[in-house]
This record gives structure tokens, C-alpha cells and sequence, in this order.
């Protein structure tokens, strides 16, 4: 794995904190899906701080044509511009199970459905439906801690999203916030849900981030038959590209345990994500 220049330790203790700022919090009832990698907001989630972004992938605001601050900037003859060059991007971006750690191996099924896109319909189910417009490819990765000693099984995943502009990537981080307006109550897949979660945005230059263009994090319960267990999504933007990361706990594992998966996966997409587009940070 390339660890290129990224701060590693600061991306994890970064999550880490804004994952216990968020379990002292209360909030609205909401959820997402394995690999979510929803467009169709209107509203940055860094609109308060960041401005509006440019169509044209270099993270500059298109007020004024002020480029708006951010930790990376990316060659942009290896930013995708095309499909073919985006799918290959996820494909080595996106952790597949040693990626995560020696524990860990493929779920079934391993990946999501190629040129798909997991999207929360109109009764609060997440589904994979084809790629909008906006979106070159989008790839999930599902993998696992298989149950032993008395421990539960612990699901995870990661996804990678290239969008056309940083305007459509901006505008997934966006969704992420609107949608427990519209279900307090979400379905992940069958007899799974997703329920009591609570989120922060944090762009970057704010709190701790350092390291994206805009974050966001949520956390919440995942409900699967009697059971009912901590639940963590961690969704961040460089530019035109989007990295989410979920954990679904079990039995057996302390949040501490869980956050730390996350965050570490999360650093390390970032880093794969920084290799592969060769810009300077």
C-alpha cells in the first residue's frame, strides 16, 4: 500500500474524533447503504464555508473565479475525464479485504454491480440503479471479519465514486445530509436496517481536516433480526472523486475497535487515491 505524503495519523485521529464528538450528540433518525454513492442534492455540505464549486474538476469556486482552499491538487491529465479511465481508478482505490487487515476476507457478494450506483428510493430503501449523469463510475467493495471465539461477524465496505465535476461530487456529500429529511428510517438490504444516526460535515480548514476537500461523518445503530449494534459511514471528497467507508459492528468489538477500521481505511484511500492522480499535497 502507498503511503505517498499523506498525513496517515491525522486522517485517522481526525475521524476517530469526530466520531466521539458525534456519540455525545442526539439527532434525526437516518441511514445509508453499502457503498452509498447517491447524487442529486442541490446544496453543498460545505456551502456554508467553501463556496460553490467549479464544474471543471480543480476545486476552484466559480465566484469569482476564486480557487477555493484545499490539501490537494491533482494532475489534471490524470484526473478521469472518461469512463474506461474512471472504473480503473476505482478499481485501485476501492480496498478489497486485505486492505483492511489479516482478518478480514470478501463477503458475498464481493462487489457491487459494475456501472451501478446505490441510490435511497422513494420508500427509504437503498437499491443499485445505473449511473446518473454526473457520475463516470462508482465501485463497492464488501468485506468481513467472519464470527469466531464468540465474536459476531463485522461487515464493512468501500467505495469509490468519480464524478464529472467537483460540482457533482460536492453535490453527493450534500445528499448525505438531506436525506433523513425525507427517512428517518432506511433500509440497507433485505432484514437490514440502518436507524438513529446522527452526522457532521466538516470541510476543509475546519476541526481537524486537513487532508479533503469536505467530509462528512455519521453514526448511528445497524438493526439486523434481535440484533443491534454500532453503525459508522465516513464519506470524503478530493475534488471530482468521492471515498466512503462503512462498518457495521457486532458482537465482541468496542467502538474503539470499529472507528479505527474506519479510519485507517479511510487514510489509506485517501493515499491510494493521491498515488494514482500524482498532484501535489
Amino acid at each position: 500500500m502507498h503511503r505517498g505524503t499523506w498525513p496517515w495519523k491525522r486522517v485517522a485521529a481526525s475521524v476517530a474524533a469526530s466520531a466521539l464528538v458525534l456519540g455525545g450528540c442526539s439527532g434525526a433518525d437516518h441511514g445509508e447503504a453499502d457503498g452509498k454513492g447517491s447524487a442529486g442534492a442541490s446544496t453543498s455540505a460545505a456551502a456554508t464555508s467553501s463556496g460553490s464549486p467549479s464544474a471543471d474538476g480543480s476545486g476552484s469556486s466559480s465566484a469569482g473565479g476564486t480557487p477555493s482552499p484545499s490539501p490537494f491538487r491533482a494532475d489534471p491529465a490524470k484526473v478521469p475525464k472518461t469512463r474506461s479511465r474512471a472504473e480503473t481508478l476505482a478499481a485501485a482505490v476501492a480496498l478489497k479485504p486485505q486492505g483492511w487487515g489479516a482478518d478480514f476476507q470478501a463477503q458475498g457478494p464481493a462487489v457491487s454491480t459494475p456501472r451501478t450506483v446505490a441510490v435511497l428510493d422513494t420508500q427509504c430503501r437503498w437499491e443499485r440503479h445505473e449511473l446518473p449523469k454526473g457520475v463516470l463510475a462508482s465501485l463497492s467493495r464488501y468485506s468481513e471479519i467472519p464470527a469466531a471465539d464468540g465474536k459476531g461477524v463485522v461487515k464493512v465496505s468501500a467505495a469509490v465514486t468519480v464524478h464529472t465535476t467537483v460540482r457533482d461530487a460536492d453535490q453527493q456529500l450534500a445528499t448525505t445530509l438531506e436525506e433523513p429529511l425525507r427517512c428517518r428510517q432506511q433500509e440497507v438490504r433485505t432484514d437490514e436496517w440502518i436507524s438513529q444516526l446522527i452526522s457532521t460535515a466538516t470541510p476543509y480548514g475546519q476541526g481537524n481536516n486537513t487532508y479533503s476537500d469536505d467530509q462528512v461523518v455519521e453514526i448511528g445503530k445497524y438493526l439486523t433480526g434481535k440484533s443491534r449494534q454500532t453503525y459508522g459511514w465516513y464519506v470524503t471528497r478530493l475534488g471530482t472523486v468521492t471515498l466512503s467507508v462503512s462498518v457495521k459492528g457486532a458482537k465482541g468489538y468496542s467502538d474503539s475497535e470499529l472507528t479505527t477500521y474506519a479510519s485507517n481505511a479511510n487514510a489509506a484511500m485517501l493515499t491510494r487515491l493521491e498515488s494514482e492522480l500524482g498532484g501535489d499535497s
